[in-house]
């Protein structure tokens, strides 16, 4: 959208308003690290150099690697479950509920994308975590909203029976690796891919399609007020 921030000017803001000392810019500027080249490929001395700060005051604020990262991990999905409580409470029906959902996964893509892409690249890792981990509490809350909704579709008669634990895994999992695969500057607009993402899940859910159509216009007015919802902090 026009006069929104590229991540870079978005990392400028950061720096700005937080200082390259402080906490919240550290955190960024790791973020964009790890979306770049990886945990393993990021360090705190390419940290450090970019914000013109010493690796002891990473230390001071964090600790070590590790604790970054998980830093990162539970901010990204405590601002995911957040924006999801949001759509939720923004429409009426399961269907479009859902369907906000899977727009959602889809534009982060854009939207947050340094976030998105870090979160991303090292979901196979926070999968390790021990069970009561806070990203793990996060991670299935998140997917408990999803589940919930089928459940809710469901009871309706909007979406036929399925297995929901399974359904809610498999949209999770599938929106998770779109960073392998999605190109910002591609020949299909994020609204596009999200409108397909939408179609492909609502397509084998619904019990009636008429609604189908206009919940998978890319430039329909509920793509349009997800793009509100998320892009509003």
């Amino acid at each position: 959208m026009s006069g929104n921030l590229d991540e870079e000017g978005w990392d400028r803001v950061s720096r700005r308003a937080a200082g390259p000392g402080k906490s919240d810019a550290i955190l960024d500027i790791f973020t964009r690290h790890v979306a770049e080249k990886g945990y393993d490929g990021t360090s705190f001395s390419g940290v450090a150099s970019e914000l013109g700060i010493s690796q002891g005051l990473i230390v001071h604020h964090y600790g070590t690697k590790a604790r970054l990262l998980d830093a990162l991990h539970l901010a990204y999905m405590r601002r995911r479950i957040d924006e999801a409580e949001r759509i939720v409470s923004e429409f009426s029906t399961p269907t479009e509920q859902l369907a906000g959902l899977l727009y959602a996964a889809i534009l982060y893509q854009v939207h947050d994308r340094n976030r998105t892409v870090a979160f991303q690249r090292e979901v196979a890792r926070f999968a390790l975590q021990d069970e009561n981990s806070e990203g793990r509490k996060l991670r299935r809350q998140y997917i408990g909203i999803l589940h919930s909704l089928l459940e809710a579709g469901t009871a309706a008669g909007e979406f036929r029976p399925v297995d929901t634990s399974v359904r809610s895994l498999l949209i999770f999992g599938a929106a998770q690796w779109a960073w392998t695969w999605f190109e910002p500057e591609g020949r299909r607009s994020v609204e596009q891919v999200g409108a397909e993402f939408v179609d492909l899940t609502l397509g084998s859910l619904l019990v009636d399609r008429k609604s189908l159509q206009r919940l998978s216009d890319p430039d329909g007015q509920l793509v349009a007020a997800i793009i509100k919802i998320i892009t509003a902090a």
